[in-house]
């Protein structure tokens, strides 16, 4: 999501361009930029570190010799993320046009036989797997251009967040060692999520798959590495079988009132996941007033599902929600990336149109 790379969008629209997989650094205190060391000096003690990690000299002095300087790009980029989100409606316009829907309608039929298998070999929606594929970096075509090394060690020795992109240059340097990218082709974006897929290096040391065994996990080119990557990440992260994500509902005005008084609000690490409700019974849902979107009663198959809230729009989300707020912890992202999903699986030009709702909301 992005104007050069998926996460770039993301902040343009509002959600927090570091949240991508494994960008969790909640809790981290910065500390006092007096006691910041100079870069050159900073660089010393990094290349230090990574030698007794074993880092071989050849692959730091490739990757650090020529990071003179914090990149200010990078600088600013962190500075200027958008703290307010836009409303979940406006957010859903903006992300799924009928050109992104038709798009991502496209890329699956282009790569249906590597998602239809990889999903059933990881136990993952193939629509869901294509969704995050194409919010993420538009099927490959936006996937960063930002220097990861040089990226991350400015994040690294900036005080804001030092502990936890210090860790990941690191993992960025193992990525190296291995073979996985040689260090030109090792980009991504500004906060140093790589790839098609914007995995931070923690996370791809931990889930990128190699899945055409050619001995290189290649989320940066290589289609079935890619696909099978964000399976393996949804599959490791509980993603449950069969299960959808969720569904949009419909809630009056007095019903929403009365679920804010008598509805518990989840806990969580993360705002997304303080900012909807804890799990009931669809007989509860019901009681309460909640029906689907087309006003009929609420199916009991649903199961235990929360309640997430726009302005306007609501939705039922199961358990598989959660692993998509585990990918990006905003539910603008969960939602567009599940409604994109529907609409790929779907199929067909009625897919990729807005709904009369949608399109009576675009004429108020």
């Amino acid at each position: 999501m992005r104007a050069a790379c998926a996460i770039a969008l993301l902040a343009a629209l509002g959600v927090r361009a570091d949240a991508a997989p494994g960008a969790s650094a909640a809790g981290q205190t910065p500390s006092s930029s007096e006691t910041r060391p100079a870069f050159a000096d900073w660089l010393v003690d990094v290349r230090k570190e990574a030698l007794a990690r074993g880092i071989q000299p050849e692959i730091l002095d490739a990757a650090l010799s020529n990071i003179e300087e914090p990149l200010p790009v990078v600088l600013e980029r962190d500075r200027a993320q958008a703290e307010i989100v836009l409303p979940l409606e406006a957010y859903l316009r903006r992300r799924l046009t009928p050109r992104f829907i038709n798009a991502g309608r496209e890329a699956y039929a282009r790569h249906k036989t590597i998602l239809e298998s990889i999903g059933k070999a990881y136990g993952v929606s193939p629509s869901i797997i294509a969704a995050i594929w194409g919010v993420e970096s538009n099927y490959g075509r936006f996937s960063g251009v930002r220097p990861t090394i040089a990226a991350l060690a400015t994040l690294a020795w900036d005080p804001r967040r030092a502990t936890f992109f210090r860790g990941e240059l690191f993992d960025a340097l193992e990525i190296l060692n291995n073979g996985d990218i040689d260090l030109e082709h090792m980009k991504g974006s500004w906060a140093g999520a790589m790839g098609q897929v914007q995995f931070m290096p923690s996370s791809y040391l931990q889930y990128a798959e190699d899945y055409d065994g050619d001995g290189r996990r290649d989320i940066w080119s290589t289609p079935a590495d890619v696909v099978a990557s964000i399976a393996n990440y949804l599959s490791a992260r509980g993603w449950k079988t069969g299960d959808g994500w969720g569904r949009e509902v419909r809630v009056m005005p007095d019903v929403a009132r009365t679920i804010t008084n008598k509805v518990e609000r989840r806990n969580g690490t993360c705002r997304a996941t303080r900012d909807m409700t804890v799990s009931l019974p669809a007989r509860r849902w019901q009681e309460l007033g909640v029906r689907l979107a087309n006003g009929r009663s609420l199916p009991a198959s649903i199961g235990d599902t929360a309640l997430i809230s726009g302005s306007r729009q609501h939705f039922l989300v199961s358990s598989n929600y959660d692993v998509l707020l585990e990918y990006n912890c905003a539910h603008s992202y969960a939602v567009s990336v599940g409604l994109l999903a529907d609409r790929i699986a779907a199929g067909g030009a009625a897919a990729a149109a807005p709904r009369r709702s949608d399109a009576r909301r675009k004429r108020q």
